[in-house]
């Protein structure tokens, strides 16, 4: 039943199989290279768009968002005195009263000494703290106020309301 050339049929096989086994193998490596110059040409458009990006990161920190912070404190703010004026000026008084308490606690007068030459620093209230002290009127601000004070490396302070603990 078995001829002697069936194994010689099988070697001839063999060879022909590793010829195209290189042919394969080449090929396989022509698109390995053609995919390496696609992921690198791919690659260099990716950080194109996040280069733009980063740059343009900078400019939205100059208009205020999220610049960093070097000093940050919470305060409670007493604001009884406030009850003393008239009814219809109690919360500008403590609107007033919170500003001169961040100033001088958070140092901003002596900043404006030391920066002859640039800018002043601000301070700014948040929209939280206006409305806690405006909530009852003009004529109830509450007795005391809970802040947290942030100033950035220009010492411009900004003043939130403190979270709840």
């Amino acid at each position: 039943m078995k001829d002697k050339q069936v194994p010689e049929e099988i070697t001839d096989e063999k060879e022909a199989g590793l010829t195209e086994q290189e042919d394969v193998e080449q090929e396989v490596e022509e698109l390995l290279e053609e995919e390496k110059t696609e992921e690198v040409a791919e690659t260099e458009d990716a950080e194109a768009p996040v280069k733009e990006e980063e740059a343009k990161k900078p400019e939205k920190k100059k208009k205020g968002e999220e610049e960093d912070i070097v000093e940050e404190r919470i305060y409670t703010i007493p604001l009884a005195k406030a009850w003393i004026r008239p009814p219809k000026k109690r919360a500008p008084r403590a609107m007033h009263m919170i500003r001169d308490f961040i100033t001088k606690h958070m140092k901003l007068e002596m900043r404006v000494e030391e920066e002859e030459e640039g800018e002043m620093p601000t301070l700014v209230l948040s929209k939280e703290v206006n409305e806690k002290v405006w909530s009852h009127g003009i004529e109830k601000p509450p007795r005391k106020i809970r802040v947290r004070a942030a100033k950035d490396k220009d010492g411009n302070v900004k003043v939130y309301l403190a979270e709840a603990d």
